[in-house]
């Protein structure tokens, strides 16, 4: 039986290599980088939380409930993927997945959740994660909601920050991507990825 699957967009960073601010809040082809996002991984789960830190008001017009970190400190996108797993068990109980979405990747997978989900069953893993040309993107991946108290131990007791160090003591498997003829984990992590996007955005429109 498939899962229901609780989407989690990670927008909780600092964007330092953008200038700070919310990165996903620049504009990419006449709107945000965060309404390219939405858009392509909304159709792939049962419900989308918005997971961001500060006043949410600057988001109330994407029309998304909104949760902040429970782990304070800036303490990296596993305080993301917490946060995302305890709104989950307590606002959409019947998932029992969270996919999670880097907020700055306009061009995502539209298969992530279903190709993840493919490969947690086959492998009967734990833990599944995408990849593309050799590269792990740990980041989008999908969780069960069940872990959520072990790993807000393992970041209050162990202090752990890197999402690999996490998924290390789990059953993981990873799916990969073809990173040609576009990689669909671009990141516009610094204004000249966002100077990329534009292009890369405006050939496929061509195309």
């Amino acid at each position: 039986m498939r899962h229901k699957v609780c989407g989690v967009l990670l927008a909780g960073g600092q964007s330092q290599r953008m200038g700070g601010g919310d990165k996903c809040l620049r504009q990419l082809g006449g709107k945000t980088i965060l309404d390219h996002v939405i858009a392509r991984a909304k159709p792939q789960v049962n419900c989308l939380v918005l997971n961001a830190n500060g006043d949410p008001a600057r988001f109330a017009g994407f029309g998304l409930p909104s949760v902040g970190d429970s782990v304070h400190g800036f303490a990296g996108p596993l305080a993301g993927v917490l946060a995302g797993m305890e709104w989950a068990a307590k606002h959409a109980s019947v998932c029992d997945l969270v996919a999670t979405f880097a907020t700055d990747a306009p061009f995502l997978p539209l298969d992530l959740v279903a190709r993840l989900e493919d490969g947690m069953i086959a492998d009967g893993a734990d833990i599944s994660r995408a990849a593309s040309g050799g590269r792990a993107h740990p980041v989008f991946a999908l969780w069960p909601v069940s872990l959520r108290e072990e790993l807000r131990e393992a970041m209050l007791a162990d202090e752990v920050r890197k999402v690999d160090v996490f998924t290390d003591r789990f059953k993981l498997t990873t799916v990969d991507w073809p990173a040609e003829p576009v990689d669909p984990f671009f990141n516009t992590n610094r204004p000249e990825d966002l100077a990329e996007a534009e292009t890369l955005l405006a050939e496929h429109a061509a195309g």
